[in-house]
């Protein structure tokens, strides 16, 4: 945009001086410096405070996928990228050896439950003891709690969609044995009851950005189009400034000045759940501060959403 305004002041400057307006002077041959400074000092370097941009990124939440039981899979009903509900079945596992368990479980349970009402009438009549109420009483709770639990184990052979989504990179297929292990993971499950936009904003420009500020997107995705939200958050850490537990002592490395992230939500819900993960854009983010500047950042940004049309990258 510095580029542009300044062919514009030198072709204003050439017709002035071809048509004789004013004389070349010393002065006007150095003007065209002296303009450039004067934009950059005192249009551009503001408006990097006052408008800040920069990259957009869109992600989603990923769920790895792991089983509650172990077991082999007889059916996977779901294709890969196709949107699925929550609670939709994403495969099962074989029920039997699960089943098998409930139902001795169950036949223990009635036995010891007869035992438990013979000695309770043994005992009412003097000829039982109370220990082995107790004792019978304590078998048939341990038995309904073990009963509780063979349920949830035979109603988890069936591994269902956590939220609203689609599973990518579905490998999985029936005849495959699967394990409960956490580091084991069967399918990716992608999330799409959120969508997450990431702008990276450079510190010395992320200062005065606050919650609640508009903010305009375009997208390679939607060439040509501008889009309007509002900043929802500053995230408050990068990498380069997290320290994690260790033994080990500190460690120095060089420091570098990474973006911090703003994270925005898109006033158009339908059009940013359509958006792909991955999918990135150009976005600016109009704070409080040297307003005048907003004018000049809106014009850029609308020139990268024409560029978006040709411009790969």
């Amino acid at each position: 945009m510095i580029v542009v305004l300044l062919n514009v002041y030198l072709v204003i400057l050439f017709l002035l001086v071809k048509l004789n307006i004013i004389r070349f002077s010393l002065f006007w041959k150095i003007s065209p410096v002296l303009v450039f400074l004067f934009l950059l000092v005192g249009l551009f370097i503001p408006m990097g405070w006052g408008a800040p941009q920069g990259n957009a990124l869109v992600v989603r939440n990923s769920v790895a996928i792991v089983p509650n039981v172990a077991g082999e899979v007889t059916d996977v009903p779901v294709k890969a990228n196709t949107p699925l509900k929550a609670g939709d079945t994403l495969f099962k596992i074989d029920p039997q050896p699960y089943q098998a368990k409930l139902d001795a479980l169950k036949a223990q349970l009635g036995l010891n439950q007869q035992r438990l009402e013979e000695t309770t009438r043994l005992q009412t009549t003097g000829a039982g003891r109370a220990y082995d109420v107790e004792q019978r009483q304590a078998e048939v709770e341990q038995l309904t709690a073990e009963i509780a639990g063979a349920a949830w184990d035979l109603d988890k052979t069936v591994v269902r969609a956590p939220a609203d989504g689609y599973v990518t990179n579905l490998a999985l297929r029936a005849g495959a044995r699967v394990s409960s292990l956490p580091l084991a993971p069967v399918m990716a499950f992608i999330d799409t009851a959120d969508t997450i936009i990431g702008v990276e904003i450079a510190q010395i420009n992320a200062r005065y950005v606050e919650p609640g500020q508009a903010v305009e997107i375009t997208f390679k995705f939607a060439p040509g189009r501008i889009f309007t939200g509002k900043v929802e958050t500053v995230i408050q850490a990068v990498a380069t400034g997290q320290v994690q537990t260790s033994g080990s002592a500190v460690a120095p490395s060089g420091i570098l000045t990474a973006p911090l992230v703003v994270r925005v939500r898109l006033d158009d819900q339908a059009f940013a759940a359509s958006l792909p993960a991955g999918s990135t854009g150009t976005a600016a983010i109009f704070t409080d501060h040297v307003k005048s500047t907003h004018i000049i950042r809106r014009v850029v940004l609308r020139q990268v959403a024409i560029m978006n049309y040709i411009n790969p990258f």
